[in-house]
């Protein structure tokens, strides 16, 4: 399956998203003074366990799905690459004089 440049482009600018975006939240949450995340005695609490579960996952979604627009980034500079070489005279040599047929 092939990809088109803009969705490529946007998985990738997805994951780069969900990297900032999850690993602040986790920073947040390990700082976190209110009391929700930490009970009195230091202790994560059952809050804290909930969402840093939740960041954790979404973090590995989101690092997935980056995964994925990037290999399809790379493979459509890849084919453009060599479209264009074809384009040039091609990439195997068929087009030049010295290696097509004799007449």
């Amino acid at each position: 399956m092939r990809l088109s440049r803009t969705a490529s482009w946007f998985l990738l600018a997805f994951g780069v998203w969900s990297w900032f975006i999850w690993v602040s939240f986790v920073r947040n949450l390990w700082k976190n003074g209110s009391g929700l995340a930490f009970d009195a005695a230091g202790d994560p609490t059952s809050y804290f366990w909930v969402h840093l579960t939740l960041a954790v996952t979404s973090f590995l979604l989101g690092t997935a799905v980056g995964l994925i627009g990037l290999r399809s980034v790379l493979a459509l500079r890849r084919s453009s690459r060599t479209d264009g070489a074809d384009r040039a005279g091609g990439a195997d040599g068929a087009n030049r004089p010295d290696r097509g047929t004799s007449a």
